[in-house]
């Protein structure tokens, strides 16, 4: 099992980044993927057609989200916290993953970077 922490920087507002992650409608928009999503606390999510699926824990509106995210049949529960904090340049999101199974690490980091926080990059520097 491996952990997974970094900052990524959002040329949008935290408020926005948060619905951005939230609201399945702005998911979609920026993924473009039919994603469901809550933000009810014990709710279940399903991104990018299932490929991420999970359990929502809990949320602070604009600032803190806290899911868990499944792996098979994985005893320990993997565990994202983005945290969002006013940037100069935005919003800086700060990710934690705890309890990546080594064989899906690399895949993990591709996908937070270049698919997850790379498109919500990509999405607000093109307005």
């Amino acid at each position: 099992m491996k952990d997974y922490k970094k900052y990524f920087i959002i040329p949008a507002e935290p408020e926005e980044v948060f619905a951005a992650l939230t609201n399945p409608a702005t998911i979609q928009l920026w993924s473009g993927e039919p994603a469901e999503m809550s933000t009810v606390p014990g709710s279940e999510f399903s991104l990018w057609d299932g490929s991420i699926s999970g359990k929502n824990i809990e949320f602070t509106e604009g600032k803190k989200i806290v899911q868990e995210w499944y792996f098979g049949d994985q005893k320990a529960q993997s565990i994202v916290t983005i945290i969002l904090h006013q940037d100069k340049k935005g919003t800086s999101a700060e990710l934690r993953h705890t309890n990546i199974p080594d064989e899906d690490y690399s895949d993990i980091v591709e996908g937070w970077n270049e698919i997850y926080f790379g498109a919500l990059q990509d999405f607000y520097e093109g307005e």
